[in-house]
């Protein structure tokens, strides 16, 4: 087993259990919207659950090429433990246990949604500290040069920013319809990222 598998099998078990957390809200959500009991789910909650899963899925990405510059000493466990465990616990938070009790999901964003969001921006920077951390520490192979490695290294650059903007937007602004309009946006980056990956 090397170290990478070591450390991967935390991630793996606390990210997919993140994973879970947000997919069961959704499932618990599809089954009320069944029930007899008149629930408003709106689209702060959703979109919010949406966006936390492609975060979880980008930073799983990210830790996979890292894989080559990670070794399984107890100052990288502990690390990713504070990193998935903190994608567990927003996770947690984005859907109520119980939605019977919440006849409107945006009373419940309206709760929740500073603690989720502050949780994302906190785990996004120990993310970006991290992997300059181990970019200095092993440096990867330079990355090609010319036109697409530019272009690449600029989009995510101006990607990232205005996620981190967006982000701590969201802690600020309390008015409904900026919040969906703010998290359509997050998604649209974390999708668009991913599309783009594959081209650049």
């Amino acid at each position: 087993m090397s170290a990478f598998d070591l450390v991967f099998a935390l991630f793996g078990l606390l990210l997919g259990l993140a994973l879970c957390e947000v997919l069961a809200g959704f499932a618990r959500v599809l089954k009320l919207k069944r029930g007899a009991r008149p629930v408003r789910i709106g689209w702060l909650t959703p979109l919010l659950g949406l966006f936390v899963m492609q975060d979880l899925t980008s930073f799983w990405g990210i830790a996979f090429m890292a894989r080559d510059q990670m070794d399984a000493s107890n100052l990288t466990l502990v690390t990713v433990l504070a990193i998935t465990g903190g994608y567990y616990l927003v996770a947690s938070l984005i859907f109520p246990d119980d939605p019977a009790y919440w006849p409107d999901f945006d009373l419940w964003y309206d709760r929740q949604n500073r603690m989720v969001v502050g949780g994302l921006l906190t785990i996004n920077i120990a993310t970006m500290i991290g992997t300059g951390i181990l970019d200095t520490l092993h440096p990867m192979p330079e990355a090609p040069a010319g036109p697409a490695g530019e272009i690449g290294f600029l989009i995510y650059g101006l990607s990232a920013l205005a996620l981190f903007l967006l982000l701590i937007a969201l802690l600020f602004v309390n008015n409904r319809r900026w919040n969906v309009a703010m998290l359509v946006a997050l998604n649209l980056i974390l999708l668009g990222g991913s599309i783009l990956e594959d081209f650049i």
